[in-house]
């Protein structure tokens, strides 16, 4: 079996710098290094970063949310408003309106079109809708009929929204 030395005649050479140390002085580094006391670093933290661990799946006594979306009015495009001849049927196109027959929807900012007055259009109490598809709807006029029917009208800065809103 071999001998080592030890004690005062044990020295070493340090991988580093090559200097000489005390063997029982010399330091061996994260990376396998042996070096003197002097020129011993230790592991930067970054190196070894912690592990955070798996992410919860799921909420600890989840609630509800009891909030409410606050109802806006929808800006609609250009001329939405289209009539049919001696008819107090006023056809809506406001895509993806996401309204149901029988909501109560208020016009804004129009325009007089084919015999219909601003006035008539922007009633205060609304109009009861019948929802046709996901992107029309239709009304009756409170009064008037349509002159010529068949054409588009309204303006460009129509709202419809809620008549709770505020003018």
């Amino acid at each position: 079996m071999a001998r080592y030395a030890t004690g005062k005649k044990s020295w070493g050479y340090s991988d580093r710098s090559g200097f000489r140390y005390r063997l029982r002085e010399m330091k061996t580094e994260w990376n396998g290094l042996k070096v003197g006391p002097d020129e011993y670093e230790a592991k930067h933290p970054q190196l070894q970063p912690n592990h955070p661990g798996p992410d919860p799946t799921a909420l600890y006594q989840p609630r509800v949310d009891g909030r409410t979306e606050v109802t806006v009015e929808n800006l609609l495009g250009l001329n939405p408003f289209t009539s049919t001849a001696s008819s107090a049927v006023i056809t809506v196109l406001e895509p993806s309106h996401g309204r149901s027959t029988s909501d109560t929807v208020r016009f804004r900012n129009v325009s007089s079109f084919d015999g219909f007055t601003k006035s008539i259009l922007e009633s205060a109490s609304g109009y009861t809708i019948t929802k046709i598809d996901d992107n029309r709807y239709s009304f009756s006029a409170s009064s008037g009929t349509a002159i010529t029917g068949g054409i588009q009208g309204g303006g460009g800065r129509i709202t419809a929204g809620p008549v709770t809103l505020g003018t």
